[in-house]
């Protein structure tokens, strides 16, 4: 113990990013660059047009634009960083920086979970009890639902927060990530983690698994509920109403379990960090198209406002 409190204190990391790319570097910026600005650009347009357009007033497209809010936040928390350091020769991050990155990442990240389980709870309000939709998914419950899943979301990482803040560093300090991962920071650390890793594993259970458990239970419903219409062009409606959410749940969740379910081993490592790049820069970058590019209420918004764009101009 004596030892470990003599020991150098690390004060600072060095993030590696995409160092094994070195003649690549100005046109991955460029690359990331776009991403970010489209991200930010898509989302604001996609939360903007919904809430300037009365026949969005639903709670599935309430949930949409939280979504697209939380996104981008999310893709902020990183994005930035990641870009002024490929300007850097010197890629640091200081020990407070690093903590407060994980902190608000994790925080989005366990956030997003609970909306994605809220938003499948929705759609199987509309499709299972269509009738009964606007009363079971209220004003008052849907706000409820949001702010619960930011609430929860925050706590879950302040837990983290918490018990990081317990571990001594005191070298290496090295990162090989383009931002302070919470699983690659703890591996660097003097102290035991093994009660940290116990930590880990049960929100990751309490979050990851419940939240797939309540989007799976969900959808086992709408399958069910589906199979009963007998007319083919009411099967294509209810199944389009879902396709959206279905598919952005298995991006998320199917990137997340790829990254943090498999070892990195020396094989893996370029593969877990691009599929790094996919969950944290390119899926929040996904969503406003995935939702938008087969909705039809979205595209019906868009042509309402361009016709009244068109008679502002002329």
């Amino acid at each position: 113990m004596t030892g470990e409190r003599n020991s150098t204190t690390v004060t600072k990391f060095i993030l590696l990013g995409f160092s094994e790319f070195p003649r690549l570097t100005i046109v991955l910026f460029s690359v990331f660059l776009g991403i970010y600005l489209m991200t930010v650009s898509w989302n604001v347009s996609l939360i903007t047009l919904i809430r300037m357009d009365s026949h969005l007033c639903t709670p599935m497209y309430f949930f949409l634009s939280n979504l697209s809010f939380l996104d981008i936040c999310y893709v902020s928390t990183i994005a930035p960083k990641m870009l002024s350091d490929f300007l850097k020769k010197n890629k640091f991050i200081s020990f407070m920086g690093c903590t407060v990155q994980c902190f608000f990442f994790s925080s989005l990240g366990l956030t997003e979970c609970c909306l994605l389980a809220a938003m499948a709870y929705d759609r199987y309000a509309a499709i299972c009890n269509p009738l009964l939709y606007t009363t079971i998914m209220s004003p008052t419950l849907c706000v409820q639902m949001v702010a619960g899943s930011w609430i929860t979301g925050f706590l879950g990482s302040s837990i983290q927060l918490c018990a990081l803040l317990q571990l001594h560093f005191c070298g290496p300090n090295v990162i090989n990530s383009f931002f302070c991962d919470l699983p690659k920071l703890i591996i660097l650390s003097c102290s035991d983690i093994f009660f940290f890793q116990v930590l880990i594993s049960v929100l990751t259970v309490i979050f990851g698994l419940v939240s797939v458990l309540v989007i799976m239970v969900s959808y086992g419903f709408i399958v069910a509920t589906i199979l009963k219409i007998t007319s083919a062009e009411g099967r294509s409606k209810a199944f389009n109403t879902c396709a959206s959410h279905l598919t952005a749940v298995t991006l998320f969740f199917g990137s997340g379990i790829f990254v943090y379910m498999f070892p990195n081993s020396s094989d893996s490592l370029r593969q877990n960090k691009l599929a790094t790049v996919l969950y944290t820069i390119i899926i929040p970058l996904l969503n406003p198209l995935i939702y938008s590019l087969r909705n039809k209420a979205i595209k019906d918004a868009l042509n309402r406002w361009k016709k009244r764009i068109f008679s502002w101009c002329y």
